[in-house]
């Protein structure tokens, strides 16, 4: 019992330590590029790495990688520390380590491809995880205004119902036709209320609008790992749901904040952030059907 202890100890002290990037080589090198001759691991003319080498199907390979970011700024450091260490992680990237993560709004992006290709059939079962067959999606893309109008002449009042609705159906279509912009609007309004609740914390006493917007985003990265995960060996689908509880993490690790105040404060900012989009998407919901209506 007492080692097992030991080693949780262990484990938040790695936790909490900034991740150690290797140091400088020593050796000297001709570029072989722009003969400039150097000590390290960069050329500090052109930029080309060291172990460049003769071309091989292995390097070949690793460049493959690199076009996805695979290479490219320790994605696998940022992987690992967004499961093990995402707040500290997060709070490491801000305060100046970028160089050692993987760019957050990059990563996003590659994330949510990712999350669309596994969705789309590639896990354990070979199935499409959408519920919806081609038919059925044609069909829910309907235009039910122009549908009404072929049916009858609306009055004004029926056709602002209607143009009021289509505009509803076209930001819940948002999440399946571009997921990433979706997401990005979620986590635009979602970052207000948690800047009111977290400006202020232990850790980064003040923290600026930016930084967090910047937290979020890389927190979604972390729920988006998960949901991968889950997609792909087929969990059950009520995991989903628990990963909406997964910025309680981040947050309480970034803010220093007891565990009862950052799961009070991500609570409260889910609940605002609901009445917001509820008030904002029927405003410019009201506001489209008055212009389509001139």
């Amino acid at each position: 019992m007492s080692n097992l202890v030991k080693k949780w100890k262990d484990f938040c002290e790695w936790q909490q330590r900034p991740s150690r990037i290797p140091q400088m080589s020593e050796e000297h090198h001709r570029c072989c590029t722009c003969g400039q001759e150097y000590q390290g691991h960069y050329c500090p003319c052109c930029g080309q790495s060291a172990k460049i080498g003769r071309y091989s199907f292995k390097k070949a390979f690793l460049l493959f990688l690199d076009v996805w970011g695979v290479g490219n700024r320790g994605m696998f450091r940022t992987l690992r520390d967004l499961i093990l260490r995402p707040g500290y992680m997060i709070r490491d990237y801000i305060s100046g380590m970028q160089m050692a993560y993987f760019p957050p709004f990059k990563l996003l992006f590659l994330l949510v491809a990712l999350n669309l290709i596994v969705l789309s059939g590639v896990n354990l079962s070979g199935k499409s995880i959408g519920k919806q067959d081609a038919e059925e999606n044609v069909k829910e893309y309907r235009d039910p205004v122009a549908e009404e109008r072929s049916k009858k002449i609306l009055s004004e009042e029926e056709r602002f119902d209607l143009e009021y609705e289509n505009f509803i159906s076209m930001f819940m279509k948002l999440q399946d036709k571009n997921p990433a912009l979706f997401w990005l609007i979620l986590l635009s309004v979602f970052s207000v209320p948690l800047y009111v609740l977290y400006r202020k914390n232990p850790n980064i006493p003040d923290m600026r609008f930016s930084e967090l917007l910047v937290a979020l985003v890389y927190t979604y990265n972390m729920m988006l790992i998960y949901q991968i995960v889950i997609a792909f060996f087929r969990l059950p689908s009520n995991l989903f749901f628990c990963t909406l509880l997964l910025p309680i993490i981040p947050m309480k690790q970034l803010s220093g904040f007891p565990w009862w105040r950052s799961i009070l404060y991500v609570l409260l900012a889910y609940l605002a952030t609901y009445y917001m989009l509820m008030w904002g998407i029927d405003g410019i919901a009201r506001l489209y059907a008055k212009i389509m209506l001139l």
